[in-house]
């Protein structure tokens, strides 16, 4: 099992063998999951911008500026 200490600036080292395993090196980003009882998963954050692609569909015709700022309006009026 690996372990760090928190730093006083409430700052941690991941040890060589966590971060191996995860696939992170200086700058990655790491996400923090609470579970329950005050423990935590913690899991990089490494997905590629492509990943996204395909998940929305497209419109079945292109939207103009004018009915998309009108949408944007209605929602707001129901809001009020």
């Amino acid at each position: 099992m690996a372990t760090a200490t928190v730093t006083s600036k409430g700052q941690i080292t991941i040890p060589a063998t966590v971060r191996i395993a995860l696939g992170v090196e200086a700058g990655s980003r790491i996400e923090f999951v609470e579970l329950e009882n005050g423990q935590f998963i913690i899991f990089p954050s490494v997905s590629p911008i492509q990943s996204l692609k395909g998940m929305l569909r497209k419109p079945p015709a292109p939207v103009s500026i004018e009915q998309m700022n009108m949408a944007i309006a209605a929602q707001g009026a129901k809001l009020r």
